[in-house]
């Protein structure tokens, strides 16, 4: 299998699971964080909603400056706007993926601060890294949100407890 379909399909996975924490995200409560060092909900969703976005970015681009980008993130956003910003995002990133060669996808990638390199790894380690083990991480803290603001927390691999049947049937392990 190419890198890029590799990657389509962790994409593919791990974004549906996103979505569905995205869908469930109270907007009425955008505001809200658990601790004042914490984002606030509406920033945390639209940061897990923006991410796919960094695939495509970092296969058409071979840097980001810190000091030159023109970034205006989404405020208060609804949860359809949310589930509508994911979307599109993954959309690109699947046809930026489409049109990657393994070749594109071991091109030097740099993160910078103007002259203050911050890291340079191929494309493939930044797409995987900074933007799917992001949106991971960013995606674990929103089921945190969710669950200390009692909403039903969606299963990402596999059921949830919310999403548990009712009774289970217990199995009795063979080594007592």
């Amino acid at each position: 299998m190419s890198m890029n379909r590799a990657l389509i399909a962790e994409l593919q996975m791990e974004s549906a699971s996103s979505r569905k924490m995205l869908e469930r995200v109270p907007t009425d409560r955008n505001d809200w964080a658990p601790h004042e060092k914490s984002m606030k909900l509406g920033r945390l969703s639209t940061h897990v909603a923006e991410l796919p976005g960094w695939v495509a970015f970092t296969i058409q681009a071979d840097e980001l400056d810190f000091l030159n980008m023109d970034y205006k993130p989404v405020t208060n956003p609804t949860s359809e706007e949310l589930v509508a910003l994911h979307d599109l995002n993954v959309k690109n990133a699947i046809e930026a993926l489409e049109g990657a060669s393994n070749e594109d996808l071991e091109k030097p990638w740099t993160l910078r601060r103007g002259e203050h390199i911050i890291f340079t790894m191929p494309k493939k380690v930044v797409i995987r890294s900074m933007a799917f083990n992001h949106m991971v991480h960013h995606r674990g803290q929103l089921s945190v949100y969710l669950r200390l603001l009692d909403v039903p927390v969606p299963g990402m691999y596999g059921p949830s407890f919310d999403e548990k049947p009712a009774a289970e049937p217990v199995v009795e392990s063979a080594l007592g």
